[in-house]
């Protein structure tokens, strides 16, 4: 089984990072890989790209005429690829030298569509004592409470997936209106959203494999409180709009607030009723408020979207 991973960039500035990204695909334990890497319209960038890695059998490279953002570049790269599966992971992640052996694994063990793997996180600037683990993944990061084991899932993080590449492009790929900033609004999700069309076509997920870790980095801006807020606003906003434009991607939202308010915020409390922590009574705090924020972006969501439902005549 031939895999493909796709590798988008745009700035030069991340180049490091990039290069340390490529060379963990490069060097994975299972042979039969191919690394397709798509510069997202910087000719400068994409010519350091080229001197570095355009002799090379095993890499596939391409630069957009413009900028056309990550969605659409990971879609120009899926259809350049040559594997059965094609894979995806972000300039600032560092794959295990496992991850494409243990997806493969999976793909012909549990004859799957899809296949991802776990996000840890590589904190570049420390890990901030006030986060909750509960709350990783507005890092990027698997979050506590995502799934007990190995499984079928939703979608796990789009920067450690894989599909079948047939499915990929019978599905067309990641719809493009969906990530990033749009005017002073950000939705998010575009796994999401391919995710839950994959599983209304086909009746399937993403099989799970958490041993198949990629590292993300975690820049020092991520770690900023109030930034770290603006994300929180923004994914409960995105909730929403996944609901509104897939209504068969909801379920797994709703279940994890549920455990988090029956099960983990009652955890934590037992844990500092037994042993007081600084560090704990903080991070209890942070649950709460977290949480909160998402609600409300989840509740400004709803208003927008409720008035495109029923607009006014």
């Amino acid at each position: 089984m031939r895999v493909s991973v796709v590798l988008c960039t745009y700035s030069p500035d991340m180049y490091d990072h990039f290069r340390e990204a490529a060379e963990s695909v490069l060097e994975q334990s299972y042979e039969d890989v191919e690394l397709v890497v798509v510069v997202d319209g910087d000719d400068e960038l994409y010519r350091h790209v080229k001197d570095e890695y355009g002799s090379r059998d095993d890499v596939v490279l391409h630069c957009n005429d413009e900028n056309v953002g990550l969605l659409a570049s990971r879609n120009t790269g899926a259809e350049l690829a040559t594997g059965d599966v094609v894979a995806f992971i972000d300039d600032d992640a560092v794959a295990s030298d496992d991850w494409i052996m243990l997806l493969v694994e999976a793909y012909e063990t549990h004859n799957a569509i899809a296949v991802g793997g776990k996000m840890i996180p590589e904190w570049v600037a420390g890990k901030p004592a006030f986060l909750p683990e509960e709350f990783y993944w507005l890092v990027g990061v698997t979050h506590r409470g995502f799934t007990d084991g190995p499984g079928e899932v939703r979608n796990t993080f789009g920067s450690n997936i894989s599909f079948r590449r047939d499915v990929f492009l019978e599905l067309g790929g990641f719809d493009t209106d969906i990530g990033g900033r749009q005017g002073d609004e950000n939705l998010q999700g575009g796994e999401t959203e391919l995710c839950a069309r994959m599983r209304a076509k086909y009746g399937r997920g993403v099989w799970y494999v958490p041993e198949a870790e990629v590292a993300h980095k975690v820049f020092d801006y991520r770690t900023d409180f109030f930034w770290l807020l603006d994300r929180a606003f923004w994914q409960g906003y995105s909730k929403r709009g996944m609901e509104f434009l897939v209504p068969e991607s909801t379920g797994e939202e709703s279940a994890f607030l549920g455990r988090l308010l029956t099960e983990y915020v009652p955890g934590r409390l037992r844990e500092v009723v037994l042993s007081p922590d600084s560090d704990q009574l903080i991070q209890l705090l942070m649950l709460f408020i977290f949480t909160a924020t998402v609600g409300i972006g989840y509740l400004y969501g709803a208003n927008k979207y409720n008035s495109i439902q029923s607009p006014d005549v």
